[in-house]
Order: structure tokens, then sequence, then C-alpha cells
């Protein structure tokens, strides 16, 4: 090992003499330049040992060079496998904490510092380094590199780095019992986007929204089918998606929807705030980040749309003195039409949602994109129902037939409703069954006194 070493810093000697040659080479006729690159760079590989892979954060899956990038499910999995492996070896530690708000910690390794491992008789050495491009903005980009004696390939290919990405993938499991909200931030251009993520803890389920039961039932369908569809998606063609245009006036549950989906498929919402977003490059670096078996949410479409410009042009603010935004509307249709692509054999689903739908281009939410269109109205009696059973535990109460007739011609909505029936203490009184009929006495007057 140590004679191995010793070639390898031979082999360093001779990279420093190309880096000097990279330098002079401007200076020599372009046939020596092109004869003595290629001899050089053989004797380096000749007289350095070690074979280097690198992992980078991005993978190009067009298949075509066509630079359609998605994250490496390889470097998810190593950097769950390294951050795993390095807190008992590593010398140089960073701590990482899991999300914005939390407790707990992750440890990874240093940026340049170097982990070593022994399988199968042979030592692997990584390391994690950042490299940067400025065009069109400026962005960093992560890989793994994986260094090995050239006589262990045969150990690395077939056996190590299944190993590591099988075990990687078992701890990104482990790690996954909770859900997460993640949701981007900063709109500087000194400050490189990120997502930001907290845990999801939202309780709503399919069966405490307020809504049509028939209606809540197709849903439910609609998304089990989605979940299970794998093999059904790939032999029709179809990149594994679907995509959910909820819309309707405030308070309707739009939100608490987009809850329920989570809690019922098990997926993470990632929610995306384009006004945090300064130009079209961050905008598809933020998608490219998100995971499969996820849920992108753009909230409050149609008072966005004035944060979009036009065939590429800036859209004037002249009421704003902050940073204009440099989104341009067929920049977010195309790279929502190329994550579709790029999570073909993943799961994704977008919601957008709306309260005024006139406002919102129609190619923003055509068929193909937004798949299934959901509009949720005021409340009616099969909705209230909902509620009363979950705020006040009442399957019946003598007074549902006038709430009933009120609500065919009031436009209340469920939210309205909720917060009058929600068990408070209403001047003192502790009794439920008082309290109950408080509640009850306070939706009636609430629903007779509405437009």
């Amino acid at each position: 090992m140590d004679e191995d070493r010793g070639l390898a810093g031979l082999g360093s000697s001779i990279a420093t003499i190309m880096f000097l040659w990279a330098v002079g080479r401007q200076y020599f006729p372009a046939h020596v330049e092109s004869f003595l690159t290629q001899y050089i760079s053989r004797l380096v590989g000749f007289f350095n040992p070690y074979v280097e892979i690198t992992f980078p954060e991005f993978s190009d899956v067009s298949g075509d060079g066509s630079s359609c990038l998605a994250r490496s499910h390889a470097y998810t999995a190593i950097h769950a496998y390294i951050s795993a492996f390095c807190a008992d070896h590593a010398s140089r530690l960073r701590a990482d904490a899991e999300s914005c708000k939390t407790d707990r910690l992750t440890l990874v390794l240093e940026e340049s510092d170097e982990l070593a491992e022994d399988f199968g008789g042979a030592t692997f050495w990584w390391s994690i380094h950042k490299s940067t491009s400025f065009f069109p903005v400026p962005q960093e980009h992560r890989y793994y590199r994986l260094s090995f004696h050239r006589r262990y390939r045969k150990v690395a290919y077939v056996a190590y780095l299944r190993h590591i990405i099988e075990e990687g993938e078992r701890i990104q499991n482990m790690h996954r019992r909770s859900l997460r909200l993640y949701t981007n931030l900063s709109r500087s251009r000194q400050i490189h986007a990120s997502w930001c993520h907290v845990a999801f803890s939202h309780p709503a389920t399919f069966d405490s929204l307020a809504m049509d039961i028939v209606k809540k039932k197709e849903i439910i369908n609609d998304l089990i089918a989605f979940s299970k569809g794998k093999e059904y998606y790939g032999k029709i063609g179809k990149p594994w998606k679907r995509g959910y245009f909820i819309y309707g006036p405030p308070g309707t549950g739009k939100t608490t929807m987009i809850s329920a989906m989570a809690n019922l498929l098990g997926y993470d919402v990632y929610d995306l705030d384009l006004s945090q977003i300064h130009d079209n490059s961050t905008l598809r670096k933020l998608l490219l980040e998100i995971s499969n078996k996820s849920i992108l949410v753009i909230e409050h479409l149609d008072h966005l749309q004035g944060l979009l410009c036009n065939d590429g042009k800036r859209k004037a603010r002249e009421d704003r003195e902050e940073e204009e935004s440099e989104i341009t509307f067929s920049g977010l249709l195309s790279y929502i039409d190329g994550l579709w692509s790029a999570q073909g054999e993943g799961v994704l689903l977008a919601v957008f949602t709306a309260c005024h739908v006139d406002k919102i281009d129609p190619a923003l939410i055509r068929k193909g994109r937004m798949d299934v269109h959901v509009k949720l109205g005021f409340c009616e009696f099969e909705g209230f129902r909902v509620l009363a059973k979950n705020y006040l535990g009442l399957d019946w109460h003598p007074k549902f037939e006038l709430v009933k007739e009120l609500l065919k011609v009031k436009e209340v909505t469920p939210a309205d409703v909720a917060e009058r029936i929600m068990m408070k203490n209403l001047e003192g009184v502790i009794d439920k069954e008082e309290l109950v009929e408080g509640c009850i006495e306070s939706l009636v007057e609430a629903l007779k006194c509405a437009n």
C-alpha cells in the first residue's frame, strides 16, 4: 500500500505538470498541443493506480444529452449512507438541522474531507465536493467522489456499489416515517434558492372534509387508483403523474383538501411560493429537487398571474421598489411539463388552487396538465352534517331541518360554519349539552343574518 501511495504521489506531481501545461498550452501549435495533451494524460493514468467515480447530485434523464435534469437516485442513497456511516468514522463532521424547526441533527461529511471504508478486502475512500457555475445564475453543484485501487474494480462494480445503494435506501425509508412540508426560501440573487422543511402534522382527512359525499368518494377512488397505477401508466405510455386543479371561494377547504390528500397517500408536500423566485433558472432548480411520492402545491394561482412575465418580457412594477421577477409564463409551463417527463419512474401529484378561475390562463389548467378539476363551493347540508359530527358529535338535532332550509338560500363557507359550531365556553356554560345547544343556536342566528 505504501508503494501504491508513492505512485499516487508521483501521479499527483504529474497532474501538477499537467496544470502548468494547461496554462502554457496556448503558446504551442495546435498539432503539438494535441499530441502532448494525449500522452501526458496517459502518463498520469499509468502512474496513478486509483480509479475515481463521481456521483453528481443531478443527472441527465433524457438519454439524448438534451440536459433534462433530475435529482440522482444514486446520489440521494449515497448521501443517506455516508451521513449514517460518517458519525462513527469521519474525523471532521458538519452538523445540519434535519429541518428548519427541529432539534434533530444530521452529521454529514465535511467538504474535501475523506472517509475510508473497508469492504470485501478492499478499501474505498469517499469525499464530497462542490463546483460552481455562474451562468445563467450562480449555482452550486455537489457531487460525491469514490476512489479505490484499480485491482478492486470488480468488487466495486459488482458488490460494493450495490451494497451502498441498498443500505442508503433502507436508511431513507427508516427516516421517512413522518411526512414533511417543504417551502422554498430566498428571493435574493445572492442567496441560492433551496427547500426548507418542517414536519407535516396537519390532521385533516377526507372523513373530516365538509363536501358532498359522492364527490368525496370519487376523489378518494381516483387518488388510490393513481397511487397504484405505475404499471398501467407505463402500459399506456404516459408519465406516472396526476394534476389537480382545486378552486372555489376562500374558506371552502382547498388547503384542507391538500392536507387530506397528503395524509391519504403518505406523500410529502412541496409548497412552491413563486413570489420568492426571481427567474426561470431558479424555478427549474427547485422543481428538479422535488422527490418522488410528493405533492407539488401552487396556491392562489389567480393572484400569482401578475408575477409571471409574458413572452419572456419583464412585467413592469411601477408601484413596487423590490427586485422584479423574471419568471415567464412559458417557463412555468415548460418546466412543469418537463417535470412530468423527468419523474416518469416516480409519483408526483400537482395541485393548483385558485379563488377566481376567470383570472387564470386556460393553458395552465387544461386537461393533460390538470387532469381533475374540483370545485369547492359554499357549505351544503351534507357538508354541514360532516362538520356537526366532527365538532359536536351529533348525527341529528331538531334544528337540523331549519339549518338545511337556510343553507339552501344562504351562501356561507364551511369555514364560517365550523367557526360557529366549534365548542367554546359560551359565557361560562360548562355543561356539554348546553354548549351544543348554544353552538347550534349561534349557527342558526348567523345563517339568518347572512346575505
